[in-house]
């Protein structure tokens, strides 16, 4: 099947195709597959997980590009939008639990670590890129990150983004991404911060 190429923002109508397309992305992903170990449900639990990210945290102060037929989705977020508020924390804390179980403890150390090397120039933040299997190996990636980039270097500010393997990271070199560190939480696969300077 080849995907279909046009990018638009999306909205919330187009949440749960999106969480569909996301939770197929990362089901096999080393970072998740070390977050929820467990493989019978994750699919499940990630496909909640995307659902209350795109509805709570990235709708709201971001934006979601996808193309038309809902393959895949690069999830964007600003300098003043990627951070959850403590009250936004504390409303979230139940779902969470719900979606991570006893995995709560490793996930959020991780998103600790992920806080704290986070960048505090502004920037634009790339969440998460994901493609269903099915359109994966066309380039679709690369075009939904598009729109993202072309609005970095017409700002004249950088993105930031965390490679969770290694050849998602040599995608992201070939977009103009630089390493700036790898680390790890705990025994946790290693994630790679990466910065594009704008063009």
């Amino acid at each position: 099947m080849i995907a279909e190429r046009s990018v638009r923002v999306a909205g919330a109508g187009d949440v749960d195709r999106l969480s569909r397309a996301l939770a197929e992305a990362f089901e096999d992903d080393p970072l998740w597959a070390w977050v929820l170990p467990e493989r019978e449900g994750r699919h499940a639990r990630l496909l909640r997980f995307y659902r209350y990210e795109l509805q709570k945290l990235v709708l709201p102060a971001g934006r979601a590009l996808m193309n038309t037929s809902g393959d895949g989705a690069c999830l964007e977020l600003p300098t003043d939008g990627w951070h959850m508020s403590l009250r936004q924390q504390l409303l979230s804390a139940a779902t969470f639990l719900r979606i991570l179980g006893r995995r709560l403890g490793e996930a959020s150390q991780l998103a600790a670590e992920m806080e704290r090397r986070h960048p505090t120039e502004p920037h634009y933040y790339v969440a998460y890129v994901g493609v269903r299997t099915s359109a994966q190996g066309q380039g679709l990636g690369t075009t939904l990150m598009g729109p993202t980039l072309e609005r970095c270097d017409k700002e004249g500010v950088p993105a930031y983004l965390e490679a969770t393997n290694e050849r998602n990271a040599g995608l992201y070199e070939r977009l103009g991404f630089e390493h700036v560190g790898s680390f790890s939480v705990l025994d946790s696969p290693p994630l790679w911060a990466m910065r594009r300077p704008p063009h």
